[in-house]
């Protein structure tokens, strides 16, 4: 049996328990709210990064910096190990 996915091409965000379709610039502020949220209310060690072992050095590099210095934690890890 063969399933067909597609693809989101607009970003969605949740409204009363429905998703609707919204622009980019209303997607990323609420995801920059609840960050500012969760640290506010958490601190900064309740969140985290996860960083992935195939992005380039530079990449990485700045995750950990978002993570950092934008979060307020150390929390970063990565697959590099495996």
């Amino acid at each position: 049996m063969s399933m067909k996915y597609t693809r989101l091409t607009e970003p969605l965000v949740r409204d009363g328990g429905e998703l609707r379709p919204a622009s980019w610039e209303e997607a990323l502020d609420r995801a920059a709210e609840g960050f500012q949220r969760t640290k506010a209310r958490y601190g900064g060690d309740a969140i985290g990064t996860f960083s992935c072992s195939k992005a380039s050095n530079e990449v990485n590099f700045l995750a950990q910096k978002l993570t950092r210095m934008g979060f307020g934690t150390h929390n970063i890890d990565s697959c590099n190990r495996t």
